[in-house]
Order: structure tokens, then sequence, then C-alpha cells
């Protein structure tokens, strides 16, 4: 007989209390299932229940024994559930945190294709510029851009932008153009407020030298777009990824602050919990981020 059959059986009637009522569960005959038992005790070699005429129960060995069986049962229902679910079409609520720049400028304009695509998912997309615990504030996914700092999350790369130091014409005409990041020393800089090192900018010197520079300026805020407005205006200089600024530099309105500075290159990310099994509707979602940004990048923004 088949041993997981007969495994059902007998965790059925200890679940159950008898044969009668193990027989119903199941959907199959008395005899059937005394049948199973007996297979099952033979086959082990034990006496796994204690039968009388008013009820049944696990003897000790019975009784270990079904506790590794309804485990090993469990895992059988899920695994079926499993491969049931990921046949089945991504659907339900999808929940994604987003940095606040992305967000608005790249990801809210392509939200459409993917509800068409997929209408049985419903999107909450939180925007915020803080790392959220995915986990424990019911998130299914993040896009994260930069240093990925939780290694425990699994994440797909979607693409790559340049951040750099920008400001605009006027501004570099009226106080002057840096010509090395220790100038920057004398300049008004923009800064994001919410940042976990504070109004500290991070670069990479021409000679592969990590620096770090913190100077006072107008304007602290946190957030991307009220930054390049406030460099587009000539309140300063800003340190902005390319997403952002692109546009206003192809028009003249921002250029780099100091010429010939490499621009620092960040990934973007779509992070996820870890674990065997990504959900259809998270797996949905990831490939057609991919896709949407497959030929996005440093300078194609």
């Amino acid at each position: 007989m088949d041993r997981l059959s007969e495994m059902e059986a007998f965790a059925t009637v200890v679940d159950q209390g008898g044969f009668t009522d193990a027989a119903k569960k199941l959907g199959i005959s008395k005899s059937a299932v005394s049948k199973h038992v007996s297979s099952l005790e033979t086959r082990l070699g034990a006496r796994l229940l204690n039968r009388t005429t008013r009820r049944v129960s696990p003897t000790e060995i019975g009784l270990a024994y079904y506790d590794r069986a309804r485990r090993v049962l469990n895992d059988a229902g899920e695994a079926d559930a499993l491969v049931t679910s990921m046949q089945s079409a991504p659907s339900g609520m999808l929940r994604v945190s987003v940095a606040t720049d992305f967000g608005v400028n790249h990801l809210s304009p392509i939200l459409g294709g993917f509800l068409h695509e997929y209408p049985d998912i419903t999107v909450n997309m939180v925007l915020n510029n803080r790392y959220v615990e995915l986990i424990s504030e019911g998130f299914d996914l993040a896009v994260r851009i930069g240093d990925l700092e939780d290694s425990s999350l699994r994440a797909r790369k979607l693409a790559e932008t340049h951040k750099q130091m920008i400001a605009s014409p006027e501004y570099l005409e009226e106080y002057g153009r840096p010509q090395r990041i220790d100038d920057l020393n004398e300049h008004k800089l923009l800064h994001y407020s919410n940042q976990a090192n504070g109004s500290v900018w991070k670069l990479t010197a021409p000679s592969g030298e990590k620096r770090q520079v913190r100077s006072a300026g107008w304007l602290t805020v946190n957030d991307g777009q009220s930054l390049l407005n406030a460099a587009v205006n000539g309140l300063g200089i800003a340190f902005l990824p390319d997403f952002l600024y692109a546009d206003a530099m192809k028009d003249g309105k921002l250029v780099p602050a100091i010429e010939n500075h490499a621009p620092e290159t960040q990934g973007i990310y779509a992070v996820y919990p870890p674990g065997r099994y990504t959900q259809p509707k998270v797996r949905a979602f990831i490939d057609f981020l991919v896709e949407s940004f497959r030929d996005r990048g440093p300078g194609d923004w």
C-alpha cells in the first residue's frame, strides 16, 4: 500500500478518535481505513493503536509516530498547494515600498501597464525614503537604490543610475566652479534631510580614494525633486541620481558641478523576503520591472 495513504489513515484515526469518523473524514470505507492502519503496523513491526470496543487511542510508540507523520502530511499538503499556486494566475494585494523620487518619476507612470496585464492583482504602493522592514511591516517587496544593507533579503537588479554633483550655469557663474572635491567646502550644498549619515556626501576622488564632504547650504529637504528644483534655480550644488536630473541637463538647465569628475554608479534593485518560494504576484511584478527597465541605465534616463 502507499506509505503516505497509510500515514494519513492512521493520523486521521488519531485525530477523529476512531475508525468510523476517520472513514467519513477521508471519504473511504471503514474497512479501507482499517486495512491502511494494519498494513502500516505490519510494515513498522509495532502496534500503534490501542483498540477497545468503546474507543481507539494511540500507544506510546503510536503517539511519537503520529507527531512525525502529521508533520510529513502537512508538508505534503503545502507542497501540493505550492504547485497549484505556482500554476495559478497571479492575484491578490501587492504591497510595495519605493523610494519617493524613483516611484513618482519612473514607477508610477508604468503601473497602468502592469495592472492591465494582471487584472487580478491590486497594488498598494508606499512612497518613502527610508529602509522599511519588509516582513514586519507587511511589504511584499521594495525597490531600493544604492548599496543593499540587508544581505538576508533576495534581490534582483533592475537597472543602474549615475549619481552626480550638479548645479545651474547661473550658480557656477556667480560662485565659481569647484575644481576638486576640497573646493566644495566653499560652496552651498543642497542636502537630503533623511539620510542616515546626515548632511554628508560620500564621493570617490579621481585617485579612487573615498572621501566624505560636509558643508552647510541654503536648503535641506527630504525630497529629491525639491532639491532638483533648487539646483535649477541656482540655490547650490545637489548630489542626485541621473533618473532625476537627466532632462534638466539635456535642456541646459544643469551641468556637472566639477568637470571630469566621474559620477557614482548605483544599482536599482527589487528586494523581497528570503525563501524557496516566491509568490506569483511578486514574481510577476519583478519580471515586469525587469522588462520595463531593460534598456534603462546610466545616461539613458
